[in-house]
């Protein structure tokens, strides 16, 4: 059987740096990974599946929020981002978000953001790392348990921004200590977001299975 096309949207800066990586799990968990990009070919109906990528921050005009002046956008990346997510969701087509993707599946649901997400979340700690050094917990019940597992994970974080208001149709399925949403999904489809960067870890069997779950959604 071939294996299922899963179009990876990233940073037209460090995708070339950023793709190959996720392509590495997304072959692992059976697929076939093609980049798309900002002026890139990028039509849902010649792929099986979609992951949108990691990266800057999204601009909160897609969200209702005030512009803040540390805040690193691509708007011609969120304009492309937001249409695959909105057509993916439409279409009932297989996604996997990270950090940045997870925020943006969350936007084109109607939900929005926390730029400062660990101010408001004081309790939660602030690490910027691709090591396995933040915990977070799995809900009880949801697809990320049945997936990888309902126990406590260790997984990186790099990001500053968090989902605040969850889009219609998507619910929690992690939080770290503080409290902070740390993945969304949608019940009864194959629709993931996590915060952190699972494509760093490919050496955790947990984190491979979100991969391999997402490329067999798309099968």
């Amino acid at each position: 059987m071939a294996r299922p096309r899963i179009a990876v949207t990233t940073s037209n800066r460090s995708g070339w740096r950023i793709f190959p990586l996720v392509a590495l799990n997304v072959r692992g968990g059976g697929g076939r990974a093609v980049r798309w990009g900002a002026g890139r070919p990028s039509r849902l109906a010649d792929v099986d599946g979609l992951i949108i990528g990691g990266g800057d921050d999204i601009s909160p005009e897609l969200y209702g929020g005030a512009l803040h002046l540390s805040v690193r956008i691509d708007a011609n990346r969120d304009a492309l981002e937001l249409r695959l997510a909105q057509e993916a969701l439409d279409m009932g087509i297989p996604i996997l978000g990270i950090c940045r993707g997870a925020q943006m599946i969350n936007v084109a649901a109607g939900g929005s953001l926390d730029q400062d997400a660990y101010r408001t979340h004081g309790h939660s700690t602030h690490y910027r790392t691709i090591l396995p050094r933040k915990t977070i917990h799995p809900l009880p019940g949801s697809g990320l348990a049945g997936i990888a597992g309902a126990q406590d994970m260790r997984v990186n974080a790099l990001h500053s921004q968090a989902v605040d208001r969850v889009g219609a149709g998507l619910q929690v399925a992690a939080r770290d200590d503080g409290g902070m949403i740390q993945a969304v999904e949608a019940a009864g489809r194959f629709v993931l977001g996590v915060q952190w960067h699972p494509e760093h870890l490919f050496y955790a069997r947990r984190q491979r299975a979100l991969f391999k779950a997402l490329v067999d959604a798309a099968r």
